[in-house]
């Protein structure tokens, strides 16, 4: 079984998390803590498989507890569930080893992926000796699989593909939503949103629901600069 500890302020949310991680019969939340220096200071004399971790925490936050984990050389993987969801933030993280990044709100079954993500990799580490086309699967780089060779295999257009991404990267950073990347690439807002999707999938780029546009909530796009 899996030891996880959550590091979230926000009772509810922190309840949430304990809820959706004890779906799992192989997963055990053994503590919960309020702000990144009581975590630290826990894990001084204990361990953890797992870490499910908010950003924005009084005393100290996400990045702090992070920093300092990784400078301890414990063996912990971290999943952040957040609402960062700008470039600065998630580059950040990324760099510092994060197993996967949701950002709030998020549904069960994106962070029960998250969750089967993590047992995956711990899986895939017990082993001793990798082949390197096991290695590669295990860093998700499988050779003769390449973005464009999957979206094919999906139904996609290459070359619409590369359009889309290729003016997702010239506007890097910008939040930018189908009905605009439609209007500035020629094609219709229902084959964007696909396509889209996919490039989400493929962690590619980031969406998020932006709320504040006075009426329904619109999906933006961002693509990041790793």
């Amino acid at each position: 079984m899996y030891k996880v500890i959550i590091i979230e302020d926000d009772p509810m949310v922190a309840s949430i998390n304990k809820q959706y991680v004890e779906v799992n019969p192989l997963l055990k939340v053994v503590h919960h803590f309020s702000n990144g220096h009581e975590a630290l200071a826990y894990l001084k004399d204990h361990t953890a498989d797992l870490a499910i971790m908010d950003v924005y925490m009084p005393v100290m936050d996400g990045m702090d507890l992070l920093k300092e984990i990784r400078k301890t050389q414990k063996e912990i993987d971290v999943i952040m569930v957040t609402a960062a969801n700008d470039s600065t933030h998630i580059q950040h993280f990324l760099h510092l080893g994060v197993i996967d990044y949701l950002i709030k709100p998020f549904e069960y079954k994106r962070f029960n992926h998250a969750l089967q993500r993590f047992m995956e990799h711990r899986k895939r580490l017990s082993q001793e000796i990798f082949s390197q086309q096991q290695l590669d699967s295990l860093l998700d780089c499988p050779i003769g699989h390449t973005l464009e060779q999957e979206a094919l295999s999906k139904g996609l257009q290459e070359k619409t593909l590369a359009t889309i991404l290729s003016y997702m990267k010239q506007h890097s950073g910008e939040p930018l939503t189908s009905e605009k990347i439609a209007d500035q690439v020629g094609l219709s807002r229902v084959t964007v949103r696909r396509y889209m999707n996919y490039l989400v999938d493929k962690k590619q780029i980031i969406s998020d629901i932006d709320y504040t546009t006075g009426g329904r909530p619109s999906i933006i796009y961002k693509h990041l600069r790793i």
